[in-house]
């Protein structure tokens, strides 16, 4: 079978258009990973996270808890939700 340089040009561009990342399960993974850490976060205060209820008693370190998820959930949506898909 004798390739010519069309079939060549195909071949290297199919070859090397299958990185593609996966947006919503990238988005979702994200997710997960820094859910897991504000709960850890929150326990290393003596709290359970989704128990506590923002207010001005809310102890400093619960608000440094919070906005690092805020900024990570930020982070999560303009990184992995707008990666292309297949």
């Amino acid at each position: 079978m004798r390739f010519s340089l069309l079939n060549s040009a195909l071949l290297l561009l199919a070859v090397t258009t299958q990185s593609v990342q996966a947006g919503p399960l990238a988005y979702a993974v994200c997710q997960a990973g820094y859910s897991a850490v504000v709960v850890a976060c929150y326990s290393a205060a003596g709290f359970t996270f989704g128990t506590v209820t923002a207010g001005a008693a809310i102890p400093i370190a619960l608000v440094k808890c919070n906005a690092a998820y805020g900024a990570c959930q930020a982070a999560c949506a303009t990184a992995a939700l707008f990666a292309p898909t297949p």
